[in-house]
């Protein structure tokens, strides 16, 4: 009996994700794709970085003989119907985002236990499980003097070590034990974060259930809508909900994080550390913050599943998916007192015209190439231009502001006066490289002159013979005895 019930559960479990994808012909392949793209850097991508990469991936692969036929779209559009990747859009978000699911995360998990062919049975997992027990047996014993003796026990060994600390006689973990404890504090901590994942799959079937029984409720009010409308939150109040929140504020307890922190930094000081991967000191020192971004997520969709539940009856939004629900099911009864009077190919008097819609990812579009608009055609090869010296300093004219040539003006309206400006410059002296001359004045002013808060009007000639006129800031020229130009 227990041979069949077993054999009946493996066989409901080799139809999930997890089981199919470890089964598939191209298993290794899409496990080191997800697991590469998805797992060991970022946990989630924007449609376009993720199609750009698994493009790269995919090339690189049919250059060793992969036989990939189809595009990174495709692809992608494979797994998420398969259930190996989630696909969501994230408020005030430009495009969809990619993470992988807990099937495809499991997947990968059991093959990197194969891989890594860690010792099942180390002194490490050994100390853990005995100390977890004695503490289980020490806090459900309800007789007080069994409590107090075993406190007694723990205060003489206390005071052991103390005594055995002030003679100098410390007992130290070896460099191997150290680093076969980090290994294993390591692998617990990475499984409680893959944790959050599952969390959160339980608060979207809970959600979903809650709208399931809130529309297939027949009573006016039932027990889902009275708790709602007393405004009870039955998403936070689920089990999985006060679970939840018990580690969220266990995670984010200053003085837990804080002794944390000064822990990991101890650890990371010691001498055994440096025999730890590089992996394996990046994931310890980033783990407070990895856990907190992933809780953050699981809280912020806790939030959101609440509000849309409660928003969902208060909008009395469900009034008119119940009436929906019953049309179809007195649709379906009808259908099934007449199944065996009228046959399925048989006309009823009425025509329905029925319209249809291929709906279509936005991951499936195709950006628009300008190349394929490109006209076939060279470019004539120009006859040599007859250039003479006087044409390329006249070129130079036109395209470089004269400096000098401004100096000079400078110099000899200031011999004639004390003060000047840039229009009594350009009036002296038309501008003969147009709104060149003027930005010209204008840069030297800034380095020499005196602003003033008015601003002039001056005019120009353009070299297609047009008048033009600027308002620009007053900028004022003057002659000092001793270096002349200011």
């Amino acid at each position: 009996m227990k041979g069949t019930r077993r054999a009946l559960a493996n066989q409901r479990l080799r139809r999930a994700s997890a089981w199919r994808l470890l089964a598939a012909d191209n298993a290794p392949l899409v496990l080191g794709l997800l697991q590469s793209l998805l797992l060991d850097t970022e946990r989630r991508l924007p449609t376009s970085i993720l199609s750009e990469r698994l493009a790269q991936e995919l090339e690189l692969l049919r250059t060793h003989g992969f036989d990939l036929p189809q595009t990174a779209q495709s692809y992608l559009a494979q797994w998420v119907a398969a259930g190996y990747l989630e696909r969501s859009f994230q408020s005030a978000a430009a495009e969809e985002d990619y993470e992988l699911s807990t099937a495809a995360i499991q997947a990968i998990r059991f093959v990197q236990g194969l891989e890594d062919g860690r010792t099942v049975a180390t002194e490490s997992r050994l100390s853990v499980v005995m100390q977890q027990l004695v503490q289980l047996a020490e806090q459900t014993e309800t007789d007080p003097q069994i409590r107090i003796a075993a406190l007694l026990r723990e205060r003489r060994r206390i005071d052991a070590k103390i005594e055995a600390a002030k003679a100098g006689k410390l007992q130290t973990l070896s460099p191997v034990q150290a680093v076969e404890r980090a290994r294993e504090v390591i692998v617990l901590a990475d499984e409680l974060a893959n944790d959050f994942r599952r969390v959160r799959d339980e608060f979207q079937k809970l959600n979903r259930h809650l709208r399931e029984s809130v529309m297939d409720s027949d009573a006016g009010r039932g027990q889902v809508l009275q708790a709602l409308f007393n405004g009870v939150d039955l998403i936070a109040e689920s089990d999985a909900g006060r679970t939840f929140k018990a580690f969220w504020r266990l995670l984010t307890d200053l003085e837990q994080s804080a002794a944390y922190e000064a822990a990991l930094e101890q650890v990371m000081e010691r001498q055994f550390s440096r025999s730890l991967k590089r992996e394996e000191r990046r994931f310890l020192l980033s783990l407070t913050r990895e856990l907190l971004n992933r809780g953050g997520e699981v809280h912020e969709v806790l939030q959101n599943f609440a509000r849309g539940l409660k928003h969902f009856v208060q909008s009395r939004e469900y009034l008119e998916q119940k009436r929906l629900s019953r049309l179809l099911k007195a649709a379906q009864r009808e259908a099934l007192a007449i199944k065996d009077t009228v046959r399925p190919i048989e006309g009823i008097g009425r025509d329905l015209h029925l319209t249809s819609a291929t709906v279509r990812s936005l991951d499936q579009w195709q950006l628009h190439d300008p190349s394929l608009d490109q006209v076939e055609g060279g470019i004539p090869q120009c006859q040599d231009a007859e250039i003479s010296l006087e044409l390329v300093g006249e070129l130079v004219a036109h395209s470089e502001i004269d400096f000098r040539r401004l100096h000079e003006h400078i110099a000899s309206l200031l011999d004639e006066r004390n003060q000047i400006s840039v229009g009594d410059l350009i009036e002296a002296y038309p501008a003969e490289q147009g709104l060149g001359s003027v930005v010209g004045y204008l840069a030297i002013g800034a380095r020499h002159g005196v602003r003033s808060e008015r601003r002039e009007r001056v005019c120009w000639q353009g070299l297609d013979g047009v008048e033009r006129c600027a308002r620009i800031p007053c900028l004022y020229f003057v002659k000092r005895p001793s270096d002349g130009v200011e």
